[in-house]
């Protein structure tokens, strides 16, 4: 039979545990708050980059957008960022693109930069935000061909958004094509093994925070309907989104179809990483497929 002392040491391990527990699972969702939460503040252009400042209107919102017009006939590429990121950030994209003859639409997308937003959702409201930003250039820019570069967040919001996206060609950077690995990647990375544990506590959060599941932010499900030429780049050394994972949602595309594994890039700006390559690869599918300069 056990002693007073031993189910005395039982019950303080119970406890011990419980409150470990406890403090764990409040630690997790202070974690998920942090990751979710707005990025909103004013954005600056450099001075040597001009684009008028306009105004879209959103589901619910304004979304806030630089536009550069070249005029004529010029194809236009509507540029999406990466999380935590504002529209300013694609400026070294949007550089090339005009150089190359192209017009450009820059949008701060939901709870980001200028654009309002009470969470950051994966792709999934911003979704909402890349498809009115493409119905405003189809207004204002009649008859002219558009393309888009989506970077990580902005990709996911190209394919999470409702298909074919409307594009007539589609550049996907950085892309994560399942949810439960992006989330466990960035663990791993930041943590090593025990992130891998805490992975699945913050997916459990996901339909209570952002009000979809898991299987809900998968863009490789649904880059097999885009119904344009499209272009899937990754880093060869990128952590967040790795190359298999790259190759994991060229493979599920249809073609006419492109794939650019960058060596030595990480998840970082591709068309600041190499200038060159960037035209070689990225702009020259674009020209092909939106007929720039033609």
């Amino acid at each position: 039979m056990s002693t007073p002392r031993g189910w005395r040491w039982l019950r303080w391990t119970l406890l011990g545990a419980i409150a470990a527990l406890l403090v764990g699972a409040g630690l997790c969702w202070k974690l998920g708050s942090l990751l979710v939460a707005p990025m909103n503040h004013l954005v600056t252009l450099p001075a040597d980059f001009q684009a008028a400042s306009i105004a879209i209107p959103g589901h619910g919102h304004r979304i806030a957008g630089s536009w550069r017009d070249l005029g004529g006939n010029s194809p236009v590429v509507l540029l999406l960022h990466g999380v935590r990121a504002d529209r300013a950030s694609m400026v070294p994209h949007a550089r090339l693109l005009v150089a190359a003859g192209f017009s450009v639409l820059m949008i701060d997308q939901q709870a980001h930069g200028e654009t309002p937003g009470d969470r950051i959702t994966l792709g999934w409201r911003e979704s909402a935000d890349a498809r009115a930003a493409r119905d405003w250039i189809r207004a204002n820019a009649p008859g002219r061909r558009v393309g888009v570069i989506g970077t990580s967040l902005g990709g996911a919001s190209v394919l999470l958004g409702s298909q074919p996206a409307g594009f007539d060609a589609v550049v996907l950077e950085s892309v994560y094509p399942r949810v439960t690995r992006a989330v466990d990647n960035r663990l791993r990375m930041r943590l090593g093994t025990p992130g891998a544990w805490l992975s699945p506590l913050l997916l459990l959060q996901l339909k209570p925070r952002l009000g979809v599941t898991a299987d809900q932010l998968e863009p490789v499900r649904h880059i097999g309907a885009l119904g344009a030429p499209v272009l899937v780049v990754g880093g060869a050394r990128d952590s967040h989104t790795t190359e298999d994972e790259t190759r994991e949602l060229y493979s599920a595309a249809r073609a006419p179809k492109e794939l650019w594994i960058v060596e030595n890039a990480v998840h970082q700006d591709l068309a600041r990483f190499d200038a060159a390559a960037y035209q070689a690869h990225v702009i020259d599918f674009l020209r092909r497929h939106l007929q720039a300069g033609n």
